[in-house]
């Protein structure tokens, strides 16, 4: 399935994220790790307003409660309660700054960059990005408000 330009900004708009000052974020289900801090750059204030023709970078720090020979990352455009999936040319959160496997009760540093696509539509939409562990069990999960903009 190919996902419509609605969704593919929705996905951006999860990549956004992450700014270089901690962002106020929902945990959506974090159960084998606890998510220490989110940030998006640049996100100065939030909603984060995500310019077309801009990338920006994500970087999640977490702590693990699990063991983990490795990760994947999902990310959704979350509008009305419904999550539109999001590919990301980059799942694998082994080649996204983690040192794998993934050992209990150390910290991690989860980076990743999204570009906002010229031809995104201008809408407003909530970002869910997930990363789970080889046994499909939520590592990370949070949500920030954004708005894809010109």
């Amino acid at each position: 399935m190919v996902p419509s330009p609605l969704a593919l900004l929705l996905a951006l708009g999860a990549a956004a994220t992450a700014l270089a000052e901690p962002l106020r974020f929902v945990d959506c289900g974090s159960i084998d790790g606890s998510i220490q801090e989110v940030n998006v750059s640049p996100c100065p204030t939030q909603p984060c307003l995500l310019h077309k023709g801009t990338s920006y970078s994500i970087n999640v720090t977490f702590a693990s409660k699990i063991e983990s020979q490795g990760s994947k990352a999902r990310v959704y455009g979350e509008m009305m309660h419904v999550d539109i999936p999001f590919p990301i040319p980059e799942p694998d959160g082994c080649k996204s700054g983690i040192q794998c496997p993934i050992q209990k009760g150390h910290s991690y540093s989860y980076l990743n960059k999204l570009p906002v696509k010229s031809e995104y539509p201008s809408i407003k939409l909530i970002v869910k990005w997930e990363l789970v562990d080889d046994q499909d069990q939520m590592l990370f999960c949070w949500k920030i408000p954004v708005q894809i903009t010109s």
